[in-house]
């Protein structure tokens, strides 16, 4: 009896490790208009994922994000921005008024999600992963702030994490993603 238990229980454990998952490709999240998109199809894409918000000292980093897409876009570079309103109060609107800030204000052309959490106990799963991988030169760990940045390999797996002080078209970003895209 005490052998079927500790199969059981070993089969619970390796069952629950294949569930976590090993890439960004693995999974599901709303655009900004509301439709399921499978992260899957980014295969063979370098990502550089940002939560964003409109009200932030920082917002201005959307004119860098549409600049590194129009740079790399054609090469391969897909930028997925995620509005958050988790610090400061700083995303207050709904799914169509950001979109509607965001071209207006930035002419963004690159993907954007709906408003989602990106820390605390309710934060999107895809993002308690981001957040849990060991990553350089940023850690593991909560968002610090606004527009934090994580840059994802072809193959799904996380290259580097950066914090929100790092410019979109900063020498750091821009030569990493040049090294992704090139790998």
């Amino acid at each position: 009896m005490k052998l079927l238990s500790l199969l059981m229980t070993t089969m619970f454990a390796f069952a629950v490790a294949a569930a976590e998952p090993a890439t960004v490709h693995e999974f599901k999240v709303k655009d900004i208009q509301g439709k399921e998109v499978d992260l899957a199809q980014y295969r063979d894409k370098v990502l550089l994922i940002v939560n964003v918000a409109s009200k932030c000292g920082y917002t201005r980093q959307y004119k860098g994000l549409q600049a590194l897409y129009e740079t790399y876009g054609d090469r391969g570079l897909a930028i997925l921005a995620f509005p958050a309103n988790d610090f400061g109060s700083q995303e207050p609107g709904s799914n169509q008024e950001i979109a509607a800030f965001c071209t207006k204000n930035f002419g963004v052309t690159f993907d954007m999600f709906e408003k989602i959490t990106v820390k605390g106990d309710q934060k999107a799963p895809l993002f308690g992963w981001l957040t849990s991988q060991p990553t350089e030169p940023e850690g593991a760990g909560e968002i610090s702030w606004n527009f934090n940045k994580f840059l994802v390999a072809k193959d799904g797996t996380i290259i580097a994490r950066y914090s929100s002080k790092v410019e979109p078209e900063s020498e750091t970003l821009t030569a990493a993603i040049e090294k992704a895209l090139a790998e």
